[in-house]
């Protein structure tokens, strides 16, 4: 998956994210977790507009992600900070990094429970001791109650998004089909992206946070400091490096 297709129309279609409060909630679990600015990666980071905003608490960004699409819009939002464009399964940073997050369920996109392990060693090799990491993901719940077998349809002024979704409840995995009509001059361009998601249950995340040198200091329920509960769509931890 490399998102070249959204890359020119991420943005608009992610405006309820909230991004400026998303980043508020991302800093108070690292201040929490005893943070102290430095060098922050904001792995798989996308379009950078997360990191933009993570950027004003004073930390010094890295920004990496496997679409080298994405990658030129974050550029031109951070054209001082380190860009890499690499999996998060295999980094191979200039040095080490003071803490780390990882946003809006791009866990989720590795299918493999030991490429998810792969992440989390990855960001472990090149973390200082006692450094924080804060990542979401999509719950189980969600993947197959709300994005289940259903279909979206969102409008932005002039991009048109149809969004189709095929449940698989053995592997708890959803694939997913976007289709993107964007007009100009009267005529509507169509674009295709099409990938996968994975849900893990917590027990299962917090497993390989500690088999790969992490504390899990904490589990929250989206952009609270509330337990999760069964229907919980998107799940916060905070872990620690050891």
């Amino acid at each position: 998956m490399s998102y070249a297709s959204l890359a020119s129309v991420y943005d608009k279609l992610t405006e309820n994210v909230e991004y400026e409060k998303r980043a508020e909630y991302i800093h108070s679990l690292l201040v929490k977790n005893g943070a102290d600015r430095g060098v922050l990666l904001d792995l798989a980071c996308g379009t950078g507009t997360l990191s933009a905003e993570l950027s004003k608490f004073g930390y010094d960004m890295i920004l990496c992600d496997l679409s080298a699409e994405m990658l030129a819009f974050a550029r031109e939002r951070l054209p001082d900070a380190l860009i890499l464009c690499q999996s998060m399964t295999e980094l191979d940073l200039y040095g080490t990094i003071n803490h780390a997050v990882c946003s809006l369920d791009s866990i989720n996109h590795l299918l493999k429970p030991c490429d998810v392990k792969a992440a989390f060693s990855s960001v472990s090799l090149f973390m200082e001791q006692g450094g924080v990491f804060v990542f979401d993901v999509n719950t189980p719940y969600k993947h197959e109650n709300v994005l289940g077998n259903n279909s979206f349809v969102s409008e932005k002024d002039n991009v048109f998004c149809v969004w189709q979704n095929s449940y698989k409840k053995k592997s708890k995995t959803v694939d997913i089909n976007i289709d993107i009509f964007i007009e100009e001059e009267n005529k509507y361009e169509r674009l295709r992206e099409s990938f996968s998601e994975r849900a893990y249950s917590i027990d299962d995340i917090i497993k390989w946070l500690n088999e790969t040198g992490f504390e899990v200091t904490g589990v929250y329920d989206d952009m609270t400091s509330d337990t999760p509960s069964e229907t919980s769509e998107r799940v916060y931890f905070t872990a620690v490096k050891r």
